[in-house]
């Protein structure tokens, strides 16, 4: 057992852990898997045994490796352990002590230096899914089936939505005050790439509401998937950038649709020492930051049409768990005209997406979202609204491989909400 081990491993956040089982059924590894190692508690008993010297780094690996990183236990804990923090301090130990081959190394750079910080390359991405749809090669790769040998991607491709072309926002309004809310809206990357198109609708919803919805081009990617990673360094430069392009506006609100972003963003003071500058005005920047849903939910929609489906919520695991919304997004599609609203059975469990856990880990994947499909198939909704691209994504992988497409539909809920509305994606800024 060292020191430096001891502090990069987050030691003494494990002793919060009273090992009461609270957590257990809360876990969707756990459920699926039915082994302690993919229980919180049992991750957490790996870390302090690592960090201890009892078993080595590599020994926590897997179980670290298969946490879907929902946080669904902080929830539920009765201690308030901070099962985030230890998770992620165990996953920087993890990555820094892997030896990476020159491809990962590469994929690495590429994907996390490269493309999902730049905008033109990200727009590069949604051209060439775009061209991949409207040439109908997607529709003879599924048709003839030619992805069988690697049922991973076959299953991915039936799941990819249909992209719309990424259309630049305009610049930016006056940053002074015009009207009485002003917004600031963050597009995020990869929602930027696959649901342009909800974006769009979400600041056009705000903007028929009386809301002044600003862009701001010097954003950059929230830091997600770099985090998750465990490349630190990396999420603190980007925490950094998104914070100055964000500061010098006087924005009552910044507004995202994505609910793994708005964790990420929400947890930017966490990246900063406290009592240095940046820690200060990390905390200035997350205490404007609102999902969607909490911003309708400040108005009064304006709701023209009826939407007479049966309907069910995914909520967003990050949504719940690291930005504490729960009531907001059901207020709202309760309140949405013709809509019927049915519980679905623990629905807040994760769906198994979880960023990039669906490619990475897609054969535990599939087993927690055969969990959640079960309770589809009993719930029997014409109508799956989600809040986050991850779960949108693997929802519509979910009826793919139940056969159900012809008779369920899966909907943002801004989609949602904008249908009802009559407002269309029409750019408004």
């Amino acid at each position: 057992m060292t020191e430096q081990l001891i502090e990069k491993l987050d030691y003494q956040a494990t002793f919060d852990c009273v090992q009461c089982g609270y957590c257990l059924p809360a876990c969707p590894t756990y459920l699926a898997f039915k082994k302690e190692k993919h229980s919180p508690r049992g991750r957490i008993n790996l870390v302090q045994m690592a960090a201890e010297g009892k078993i080595d780094i590599e020994d926590m690996r897997e179980g670290i490796d298969l946490c879907l990183g929902c946080r669904a236990c902080e929830t539920v804990c009765p201690t308030n352990v901070r099962y985030g923090d230890i998770l992620m301090s165990a996953v920087e130990v993890l990555k820094d002590n892997k030896k990476m081959s020159i491809f990962e190394k590469g994929l690495r750079t590429a994907a996390f230096k490269v493309v999902l910080k730049n905008k033109q390359m990200l727009r590069l991405v949604n051209k060439g899914l775009y061209a991949y749809q409207i040439t109908g090669v997607k529709r003879v790769v599924n048709r003839r089936n030619l992805l069988k040998p690697i049922e991973k991607y076959r299953d991915l491709n039936k799941a990819l939505p249909e992209v719309q072309l990424s259309k630049k926002l305009k610049n930016p309004s006056n940053p002074f005050r015009k009207s009485s809310m002003k917004i600031g809206f963050f597009q995020g990357c990869i929602m930027d790439v696959f649901f342009s198109r909800i974006n769009h609708l979400a600041i056009n919803i705000l903007s028929e509401h009386g809301m002044e919805v600003t862009n701001i081009p010097s954003q950059t990617c929230c830091g997600a998937l770099q985090h998750h990673a465990g490349e630190h360094d990396q999420t603190v430069e980007l925490a950094k950038k998104n914070i100055e392009a964000y500061e010098t506006y006087d924005f009552d609100y910044i507004v995202n649709t994505i609910g793994g972003c708005g964790a990420t963003l929400k947890e930017y003071p966490k990246l900063f020492q406290e009592g240095t500058t940046w820690h200060q005005r990390a905390v200035e920047f997350t205490a404007k930051l609102r999902d969607i849903s909490e911003l309708m939910a400040m108005v009064d929609l304006n709701f023209q049409y009826e939407i007479p489906k049966n309907a069910v919520f995914q909520p967003s695991c990050h949504l719940e768990n690291v930005q504490q919304v729960f009531d907001d997004p059901l207020n709202i599609i309760k309140s949405i005209p013709g809509l019927n609203y049915m519980e679905l059975k623990d629905k807040s469990l994760c769906c198994g997406s979880a960023g990039v856990y669906n490619i990475l880990h897609f054969e535990e994947s599939m087993q927690i979202l055969d969990m959640k499909m079960k309770n589809i198939k009993v719930a029997r909704p014409e109508l799956i609204i989600t809040s986050n691209p991850g779960c949108h994504m693997q929802m519509q992988l979910g009826i793919e491989r139940e056969g159900l497409s012809d008779t369920i539909s899966v909907k943002h809920i801004v989609e949602v909400v904008a249908e009802a509305c009559g407002i269309q994606s029409a750019e408004k800024i």
